[in-house]
């Protein structure tokens, strides 16, 4: 096994990244998770030997410095927000795009050698819906920044019980269970993926150097891997080693 690494996460209290949040704490191979937080974490830490440090500032504008100060090997990001919590698309974007460069520029000037980016299905920088593109051009700019290795999770449909219920979405988390639940999961996984799942997959993708064997693109000596829904589904059913 390779030597532990550190890791810094950015989300972390979100549908997708609390559960990746978990894995890596739980996982042999990581020394130290520094989360990136706007709030306490929610449970209390009493073992000064714990590997999650908390680093929390409501001023998100302090995230990228933070970072930059420490030594990273893992980045990951679920940071995201919504057109109607951040109040429109333009708040939206500081958020979801300058926000979320920022701190993988400081990731990469940290010293990480993996970055993480859990996006989404159709995220396309020439779309012409402003939230794909958004996406795409995220993307895009983290690529070129030029990670040894960098993995975008493109799931589809996220089941799970977040804090605030999305209306649009609820009743087709209902269909997505129900449909799982009577098909093995063959009804389901091809367009709606569990939080838990896309977790453990963003998981092992980080840490595990066996999933990469023939996987992602090789460009000018750097690795892209985009991981579709049924790559995410494949990967997050097998628990991290």
């Amino acid at each position: 096994m390779s030597s532990a690494k550190s890791v810094s996460i950015a989300g972390s209290t979100g549908l997708v990244g609390s559960f990746a949040l978990q894995y890596f704490l739980s996982s042999p191979q990581t020394s130290h998770v520094y989360s990136l937080m706007r709030r306490p974490y929610p449970h209390l830490i009493t073992d000064p030997e714990s590997k999650l440090k908390p680093l929390i500032s409501s001023d998100i504008t302090t995230w990228a410095a933070t970072l930059g100060s420490i030594p990273t090997t893992v980045f990951v990001s679920g940071l995201g927000t919504t057109r109607k919590d951040a109040g429109s698309f333009e708040s939206q974007r500081k958020i979801d795009f300058d926000l979320n460069l920022d701190l993988a520029k400081a990731a990469k000037a940290a010293g990480a050698k993996t970055y993480v980016l859990i996006s989404s299905t159709g995220a396309d920088s020439t779309s012409r819906f402003p939230y794909m593109k958004m996406k795409g051009e995220l993307e895009d700019a983290v690529i070129e920044i030029g990670f040894e290795r960098t993995v975008i999770l493109r799931p589809g449909l996220i089941v799970g019980s977040r804090e605030k219920t999305r209306l649009l979405e609820y009743p087709l988390h209902g269909v997505a269970n129900l449909l799982g639940a009577i098909s093995g999961g063959k009804l389901k996984d091809g367009w709606a993926q569990d939080a838990d799942i896309i977790g453990r997959a963003a998981v092992r993708a980080a840490l595990e150097e066996g999933v990469w064997e023939g996987k992602g693109k090789q460009e000018g000596g750097k690795t892209v891997w985009h991981l579709t829904q049924a790559d995410i589904v494949a990967l997050g059913k097998h628990a991290t080693s």
